[in-house]
């Protein structure tokens, strides 16, 4: 077996007592080769000095001056030579740990290091006083390699952990208790989301506690699910992670709700079909011709009301589907898939005609007041992208419920604008002198792994405009941007009914 070496080393982490077996092999060093200091200034034979050495003389630094060599760094070494030699030449071992039908020939002082050990050897455990200890892992994370290097640690106080390596090292320190291996994976886990290692590391960091990791994998698949997914991503995240990440508000979406919707189209059918491979432009097709035969062969049943697609339905039911049924090619793409029932359809167009006819013949002029639990599940989610520091303007068409908003990106600022005036807002932009709506926006800009280099929210606010009227919003002088930069909105135009006193002409029963 070869040495084990660290790119790290942990600082405090030393029992207060060395063990013993370490204690015998320093003195027995000791006496092998007494401390000969040298008289400062006089040129010594330092450029040699051998093992049993260390510590006792000094090199001559580059100059040819002899260099002083501090005792207690030279302790320090010594002492993990020592333990070293220990852990790899299985001398005066007193318990042998034997698992992936290897054997490890170890000493009880240093294996209690491990919490896991401690506990074993110090209860009233079947394997407390036997000295040979056959250990079976019932995580398949842990393998051969990392159970060996772990051991190590426990002797040398240091340890390499490739990162692509890193889960199998945070497994074995979970189940041997060692918190300065899981604080190391979790270091080298931060600086290592991306595409390809997001999916692992968030259900490992599930399993194994790593909150912090938890946490900002999450955050990456909300800034990343829309722009940066490909077949493999698709296929890692599971049906709870995703009915998350589609119902929350955070989610930056580039575009409208048809294109989350058309996520989630593609998402299912590699579930169903997770041996399926090809391009990333393919993958919707492939999922359009498998969802159009089952319709074909079916006797009209949604899919998501079948045995194979019931799973999904709490999935497509975070979907906010008012804002994906006002626009009529979104609308017919709905019709036409055949996954969602009528039974969810048919009650949103329902309130979404009444909203229009509120938004134009009520004399409510938008939201007056912020509710956070209204907002965040029912707020349009749409977004544009910046290419580069350039002017730009954007509205959404179909979703104008008498609001014709056009954003604009200029002179590092974004503002909004109601006009209408040279842009297609669809067919029916109101007339109404003034309206309200709840917004938030927020600016992001991503890394080429994922991770966000700049970040701004504005938090939810209640914007009031007049017809032609503009409002600045963010501010980016002094910013130092990174393209392409991602504008996501949240809007909110009509609030929730509250009772009689708010509809207006609408309220009225009709007379007999």
């Amino acid at each position: 077996m070869g040495a084990v070496k660290s790119l790290f080393w942990f600082r405090g982490n030393h029992p207060a007592e060395e063990p013993q077996a370490a204690r015998d092999g320093e003195a027995a060093e000791a006496q092998a080769a007494p401390a000969q200091e040298e008289p400062e200034g006089e040129a010594g034979e330092a450029s040699g000095v051998g093992t049993s050495q260390v510590g006792h003389k000094r090199k001559a630094s580059p100059e040819g001056h002899p260099a002083k060599v501090p005792r207690k760094k030279m302790a320090q070494a010594e002492s993990r030579a020592i333990d070293e030699s220990l852990f790899l030449r299985d001398e005066n071992s007193d318990v042998k740990i034997c698992a992936f039908e290897e054997e490890w020939c170890l000493h009880r002082a240093y294996l209690c290091r491990s919490g896991y050990f401690a506990s074993m050897f110090s209860g009233a455990w079947l394997e407390t006083n036997m000295n040979t200890i056959e250990m079976l892992m019932p995580d398949k994370n842990i393998d051969r390699e990392s159970f060996h290097k772990t051991l190590g640690y426990l002797y040398t106080n240091s340890i390499t952990i490739p990162p692509y390596r890193v889960i199998a090292y945070l497994a074995t320190a979970s189940m041997l208790q060692l918190d300065e291996i899981i604080q190391q994976c979790e270091e080298i886990m931060k600086v290592s989301v991306n595409v390809d290692t997001v999916c692992n590391f968030y259900y490992n960091a599930e399993n194994y506690g790593v909150v912090s990791i938890r946490y900002i994998c999450h955050q990456w698949f909300l800034d990343n699910l829309m722009i940066r997914q490909n077949s493999e991503l698709l296929r890692g995240i599971g049906l709870d992670l995703m009915k998350e990440l589609i119902a929350s508000s955070d989610l930056l979406v580039i575009g409208v709700e048809i294109d989350v919707y058309t996520t989630l189209k593609k998402w299912m059918f590699l579930h169903l079909e997770p041996t399926w491979s090809g391009s990333q432009g393919a993958l919707l097709t492939a999922a359009d011709l498998y969802f159009d035969e089952y319709k074909n062969n079916s006797d009209g049943t949604p899919f998501l009301e079948t045995d194979q697609g019931r799973a999904f339905g709490p999935v497509f039911q975070q979907l906010r589907l008012s804002y994906i049924i006002c626009d009529l090619l979104s609308a017919r793409i709905i019709e036409q898939d055949a996954l969602i029932p009528a039974i969810w359809l048919t009650p949103v167009y329902k309130e979404q005609w009444l909203t229009l006819i509120r938004a134009e013949q009520s004399r409510e002029l938008g939201p007056a007041e912020i509710y956070m639990s209204e907002i965040r599940g029912s707020s349009m989610r749409c977004g544009g992208q910046l290419h580069a520091d350039e002017p730009y303007s954007w509205t959404w068409s179909g979703f104008n419920f008498g609001w014709d908003l056009v954003v604009c990106y200029t002179n590092r600022r974004i503002v909004f604008r109601r006009s209408a005036l040279n842009k297609s807002c669809g067919l029916s932009v109101s007339l109404l002198w003034q309206r309200r709506v709840i917004f938030r926006l927020r600016v992001i800009s991503l890394d080429r792994t994922g991770k966000a280099v700049l970040r701004k929210d504005t938090g939810y606010h209640i914007l009031c405009l007049r017809r032609h009227q503009e409002l600045e919003v963010v501010d980016l002088e002094g910013q130092e941007l990174t393209f392409p930069m991602y504008v996501a909105c949240n809007f909110l135009y009509i609030p929730e009914e509250s009772g009689p006193s708010q509809s207006g002409e609408l309220s009225r029963s009709p007379r007999k």
